[in-house]
């Protein structure tokens, strides 16, 4: 994968001071073991010129069916679906329907409206997955979006899709949230979705993610909560609907303290909402086992007996 129009826009911005060092984590992403393999299926993916593309629409939409021939779109969809699974979407390309796991559309049409203008502002996406909120940013008027995730083959799709519009400035680099460099204060809106809970010290992410952000630069984020008052969290002793790596549900009270604690301003509880069948679910894009496995037949417990899942969305400034 070919990372040099984003050093090349980093040395444009004069961000190379700040940014630049992530070329050596790069290169550690790449010596996986499963980066040949990757690499391979998006070599195969056929080469095509997109006549239409919609980065506003629920689905993230590049090129139309007649834009390829038959023999093309089969060949486009066999070898995104060797890219299996997709966890973040959905996508359209080319008369694909990609039906990812998690209908992300409905995460971001719940938080748009309350967001600060993303026009002409640098966006950090920590923990992006495939892309599928990038793309949407991009299509809010962001000016460069920059995404990062340690999840080789989430990086591998976002790439797969940018190839049909490799100029756009949004980037989805394999690397970790650790691996930034600390306190480059260049971003105006840093987005942290579905990370937090994984966070051995959710104040170090907190501060981490405030260290990436210019002064007046606004975070968006999104976790897991459970229901009660200022103080309270559940901190799961295994797993969490079969998750390892859960460590702090708070409150939302208790997040708000949080975030006062770490010198936010203006925060803010835009939504609450408990997790769905409808937003989360095994499809032919990801067909193993997803949300209603995690929970007991009445969907109020996961299956370890805490809390169904429930998610809320804050947002703050610097």
């Amino acid at each position: 994968m070919n990372y040099s129009d984003f050093f090349d826009f980093l040395d444009e911005r004069g961000l190379c001071d700040k940014l630049g060092e992530l070329n050596i984590e790069i290169e550690k992403a790449e010596a996986h073991g499963d980066y040949n393999k990757f690499v391979s299926v998006l070599k195969k993916i056929p080469s095509l010129k997109p006549s239409h593309m919609n980065f506003n629409s629920d689905a993230v939409t590049i090129g139309k069916r007649n834009d390829l021939s038959n023999e093309e779109f089969e060949l486009l969809r066999e070898q995104l679906k060797a890219l299996i699974p997709w966890r973040k979407g959905p996508y359209d390309l080319f008369g694909v329907f990609i039906d990812t796991e998690w209908r992300s559309d409905f995460k971001w049409n719940r938080l748009k409206d309350s967001l600060s203008p993303l026009k002409n502002r640098l966006v950090l996406d920590v923990g992006s997955g495939n892309g599928y909120h990038c793309w949407r940013m991009l299509g809010a008027g962001a000016s460069a979006v920059i995404g990062i995730d340690p999840y080789l083959l989430s990086v591998v799709q976002f790439n797969a899709v940018k190839s049909y519009v490799p100029k756009k400035p949004v980037w989805v680099l394999p690397v970790g949230v650790e691996q930034m460099p600390p306190c480059t204060e260049v971003f105006d809106t840093v987005f942290s979705m579905g990370v937090l809970y994984h966070r051995r010290s959710p104040f170090d992410h907190i501060f981490q993610l405030k260290s990436f952000l210019k002064e007046g630069g606004e975070l968006v984020l999104e976790t897991l909560v459970i229901d009660g008052g200022k103080g309270e969290v559940l901190v799961p002793e295994e797993r969490y609907a079969k998750m390892r790596n859960v460590w702090f549900i708070p409150s939302a009270l208790t997040l708000e303290s949080w975030l006062k604690r770490a010198g936010f301003k203006d925060i803010r509880l835009i939504d609450i909402t408990v997790t769905t069948s409808a937003e989360q679910r095994k499809t032919e894009w990801m067909p193993w086992e997803s949300l209603e496995e995690h929970l007991t037949k009445d969907k109020t417990k996961t299956i370890e007996g805490y809390p169904a899942p429930k998610r809320a969305i804050f947002i703050c400034k610097k």
